[in-house]
């Protein structure tokens, strides 16, 4: 689900190359602010943060212990995708085995799709391994899909969320082949 949360987040700027008066610009601490949100993948209670849409309040820095950075609370609004269960999500995949495939949507690289939740495709492999349907409908490498999420799980290690996905159901499945129909994502 996209969403517009307002996040508080400490910055820390390093004391090296401040002006003769040891002010730091507003510019600098937005700067370290950015690289420090490109560096965290996701957070578990918002999601992956998409981009920074307002800057609301930069709080007076203080000085740290060791001198030589300064830590600033940067209060910010935001635009975050957390996949929700039940939402309904197009994903391209990008890799498949005799169990089910894996697909990539946005910033997420882990959505599974179990072949338990892929009802009348079977798994093929004529050289190179697809899910064929009763109706001749494919899931090959590339093609794009629509999927419901069964179930969400936040993993702290690689600051990432995994999906499980389904295309039970009415309307999902199979979309287009990435890129040839003019659909991207």
């Amino acid at each position: 689900m996209l969403r517009e949360v307002e996040c508080l987040q400490h910055v820390r700027v390093p004391t090296q190359g401040l002006s003769a008066n040891r002010m730091v610009s507003s510019s600098s601490v937005v700067t370290h602010l950015l690289r420090q949100l490109t560096m965290c993948k996701a957070l578990e209670e918002i999601g992956y943060i998409l981009g920074v849409t307002k800057l609301n309040a930069i709080v007076k820095g203080e000085k740290s212990d060791c001198t030589k950075h300064v830590n600033f609370l940067v209060s910010f609004n935001c635009r975050t995708l957390l996949p929700m269960k039940g939402e309904v999500m197009f994903g391209i995949v990008h890799s498949i085995s005799r169990f089910g495939v894996f697909l990539k949507s946005g910033p997420m690289k882990i959505v599974y799709l179990s072949t338990r939740k892929m009802p009348n495709y079977y798994f093929v492999d004529e050289g190179k391994p697809l899910f064929m349907s009763n109706d001749l409908s494919r899931i090959e490498k590339d093609v794009v899909i629509c999927f419901v999420v069964l179930a969400t799980r936040w993993s702290q290690r690689t600051r990432d969320i995994s999906i499980l996905a389904s295309i039970e159901g009415d309307s999902f499945g199979p979309v287009a082949t990435a890129g040839l129909d003019g659909f991207e994502l």
